[in-house]
């Protein structure tokens, strides 16, 4: 597949309805080098989703029936809002754990949206059954090419910005964000795959030799709770050999403090699990490596660690 085709398709396709998120560097304790954040919770609905959410409606005709998306949270928003601005209907399934903030966003944009007992999977479930008997749409949530391509779009911005680090750390759901950036680089700069240590889908893949079920827990589950990788990303990371971290809670919840009380950024667990490698020590970068993390979801209550 011609992935630099593809994403350079998408960021022509999409550039009227995104956001050009910003780029700062800052000094992190105990990394010799500034690090370089893009702050993608910039984004419109607060997370990179919206990048794939227009790619995918703007690639093909959408049908009278609308659309139909599953989400922990932030795909459902970012879909709601891309069919609410190119006039589509959207209907919305998510699992109870997408927290009061994303199931509020969700609802501004006057989706329909169905609360569904239980994690990410049984939203999709529903989500598919909606999609075989109306006859809808699907926006899946990572695996699906216009979706990463749309968020591959995401590097190709940071890069024509001026990014000039050697390592890049993603954090990791079900792929997309991370498939898109590995595709758009093409082994260019090594890329790390952060994962909570409650929702480690691409881990245990990688370590599996191929996609397998997981169970779901923690803080960042809403976002990053896939349970099983998605096989574009598993493909991608496989064939470039993708480093592979895991955190800890404790270390997430340290991270989203930091972003606040240093930067007065506002981001939820996913948002702050790449830097959580960082500032915990799991990720020790060499001292001339030159680091750059993103941050890629905002969507929670206002000052959630007190």
């Amino acid at each position: 597949m011609d992935w630099k085709t593809l994403i350079g398709a998408a960021g022509d396709r999409i550039g009227g309805h995104v956001r050009r998120t910003p780029v700062i560097e800052v000094a992190v304790p105990g990394i010799a080098q500034p690090v370089a954040l893009k702050l993608e919770q910039m984004q419109h609905t607060g997370s990179f989703k919206a990048r794939g959410a227009f790619n995918t409606l703007l690639s093909e005709p959408v049908p009278e029936a609308g659309l139909v998306a599953a989400s922990g949270g932030n795909h459902g928003a970012a879909v709601a809002f891309a069919a609410q601005q190119l006039g589509h209907t959207a209907q919305i399934f998510v699992p109870e754990m997408a927290g009061p903030a994303k199931i509020a966003l969700i609802e501004r944009t006057g989706a329909k949206l169905t609360v569904v007992q239980g994690e990410y999977a049984n939203a999709l479930a529903q989500a598919r059954e909606v999609e075989e008997r109306r006859g809808a749409m699907q926006v899946h949530a990572y695996d699906a090419p216009a979706t990463v391509a749309g968020q591959g779009t995401c590097m190709a911005e940071w890069e024509d910005q001026g990014l000039e680090a050697d390592t890049v750390l993603i954090a990791v759901g079900g792929g997309g964000l991370i498939a898109g950036a590995m595709a758009w680089l093409d082994g260019r700069r090594k890329v790390v795959a952060v994962e909570p240590e409650g929702a480690s889908a691409l881990h245990a893949a990688l370590f599996a030799s191929g996609p397998v079920d997981v169970e779901v827990s923690g803080v960042a589950a809403n976002a990053l709770g896939a349970r099983r990788i998605g096989d574009i990303c598993f493909e991608l990371a496989s064939r470039q050999q993708v480093s592979s971290v895991l955190v800890s809670d404790d270390a997430i919840i340290g991270a989203q403090r930091w972003l606040w009380q240093e930067l007065r950024q506002l981001v939820e667990p996913a948002g702050a699990a790449a830097l959580a490698a960082l500032l915990s020590g799991v990720y020790v970068p060499e001292p001339e490596e030159r680091v750059a993390v993103l941050v890629c979801g905002g969507n929670v209550a206002p000052d959630p660690v007190g």
